[in-house]
């Protein structure tokens, strides 16, 4: 069952169908793939999830509440954690953001190719999977 706060973070994602099939779209489409509480930390919860994002797109400057680690599926994603270097990754390789962590530069490094990312995060039960950045 999906809580109140997940739902209104996932709108933020642009999740609806319109995007997913919306080609000249700026949103990447988020797909939760998995949510459960976990029994062995009590309040967290684990949530995987994939991101695809169309040549060129990128995600809105944000920050998780949660823990999250990335894993590219597909194509090349330019990441980017405030007070640090932006990286780019290939498909095969993944990285880390601590909790509270700004991202500043979330996006497809291909203007040509598709990238698919798979994220897991760790959270509390209500936190929201992501909170837009102000500028």
């Amino acid at each position: 069952m999906k809580t109140l706060p997940l739902l209104a973070a996932l709108c933020l994602f642009s999740t609806t169908a319109a995007f997913a099939h919306d080609t000249a779209g700026p949103h990447e489409k988020i797909t939760v793939l998995q949510e459960q509480n976990l029994l062995n930390a009590p309040g967290k919860k684990a949530m995987m999830l994939t991101v695809d994002y169309l040549p060129g797109q990128s995600s809105i400057a944000h920050k998780h509440q949660g823990t999250a680690m990335a894993y590219v599926v597909s194509g090349q994603i330019t990441s980017q954690i405030k007070g640090q270097q932006a990286v780019t990754y290939k498909a095969g390789e993944s990285w880390y953001e601590p909790a509270g962590s700004e991202h500043m530069v979330s996006k497809n490094a291909s203007a040509t190719q598709p990238a698919k990312l798979l994220v897991f995060m760790v959270m509390d039960p209500t936190d929201a999977v992501l909170i837009p950045l102000k500028n």
